[in-house]
């Protein structure tokens, strides 16, 4: 039995060995080819330079040269970037003096990466001084409040004429006060006269005490000079400003020989422009009892309704125009029929409303 010292290899056995290792060369690249494939992370390779690829070439081994080991290449994964890789923060300093890139030192700027906030405003505030005090405090009032202060108001309402069947005609309505804000003196009076001879006018001073911010209380007298005899009253009342801007006089009059009255008023002004202004206006007047030297009947005695409408040159100057309808009930109605005068009156206005 031949053994192993005594084999001697032969021609054929070269030739097999070199078959053999062209064979088996590729397989460790290739498997390690497919590992990297499975984890999705594909490393190109860096290109041979043609030089190398030449020799390669002639490195390469052939039948008649025997190979007795295949040589086997370990790829080596290129160099990993800094920019690929993530930042370890656990390889930063507490200083933020160095930061470890994977192999790399990086020095860090710490001037570019100050986060304290300032303690200091970067302008310093001056201290407060007595002068700085004395100049944010308002200067001394050279002039007494307004509602401690005597003030005044003068109105005419209604100043105005009108030309109709019973004749021409002229009728007045005014007010003024004067004093303060709280308490007041008032002049109320009202008249008209047609075809020149007086028909009606009065004349009320009252005293007027503000008890809210839109109401007054007024008391005083009253005195009538037509029509008929003159004659006083006792009166009181409210005046002021009701809800949606109505203006409102309610007075109650206690008279002599038992004679009772009593007016209202209202009045509400529409705006169709600043200076262009509809005044609605009415009154009634009522009495206790006849009073037939007067022509004075009891209940209600006479109702008035107008429609005014005034231009505002300014606040103080205003000229209108108007229609007012007039109407007697009652005794006073029966009266006016026995001295046969109407007891109903429409007629068209045109007049001023001054107030200073």
């Amino acid at each position: 039995m031949n053994t192993m010292r005594d084999f001697k290899p032969s021609g054929c056995h070269y030739a097999l060995a070199a078959v053999l290792g062209a064979l088996l060369v590729p397989l460790p690249a290739l498997a390690q080819h497919a590992g990297h494939a499975g984890m999705q992370m594909p490393m190109p390779a860096p290109a041979p330079s043609p030089d190398k690829r030449s020799v390669d070439q002639k490195k390469k081994p052939t039948a008649s040269v025997p190979v007795t080991q295949a040589p086997v290449e370990q790829a080596t994964p290129p160099a990993a970037s800094t920019q690929d890789m993530p930042m370890d923060h656990s390889a930063m300093g507490h200083d933020m003096g160095t930061m470890d890139t994977g192999g790399m030192t990086m020095p860090m700027d710490h001037g570019a990466m100050n986060m304290s906030a300032p303690t200091q405003p970067r302008t310093p505030i001056p201290a407060l001084t007595d002068a700085d005090r004395a100049a944010a405090e308002p200067p001394p009032a050279d002039h007494p409040v307004h509602d401690n202060t005597v003030q005044s108001y003068v109105l005419f309402d209604r100043l105005e004429g009108w030309s109709a069947d019973p004749g021409t005609g002229l009728a007045w309505e005014g007010q003024a006060w004067f004093g303060t804000d709280l308490n007041r003196l008032w002049l109320r009076s009202e008249g008209e006269q047609v075809d020149g001879r007086l028909e009606s006018a009065d004349l009320e001073v009252l005293y007027g005490h503000s008890f809210s911010p839109w109401w007054d209380v007024v008391t005083g007298v009253r005195h009538d000079f037509k029509p008929g005899g003159a004659q006083d009253f006792a009166a009181i009342g409210v005046m002021g400003l009701a809800p949606y801007k109505f203006e409102v006089a309610a007075t109650a009059y206690l008279g002599q020989g038992g004679q009772t009255a009593a007016r209202l008023e209202a009045e509400y002004e529409t705006l169709f422009t600043n200076r262009l202004i509809l005044q609605e206006r009415v009154e009634a007047n009522l009495y206790g009892k006849d009073d037939p030297r007067r022509g004075i009947g009891s209940g209600l005695s006479t109702f008035e309704a107008g429609l005014r409408l005034r231009y505002e040159f300014t606040r103080r100057f205003a000229p209108y125009i108007g229609i007012v309808h007039e109407r007697a009930f009652g005794g006073t109605a029966d009266l006016r029929r026995a001295e046969h005068e109407s007891t109903e009156d429409t007629r068209i206005v045109a007049g001023l409303r001054l107030w200073f």
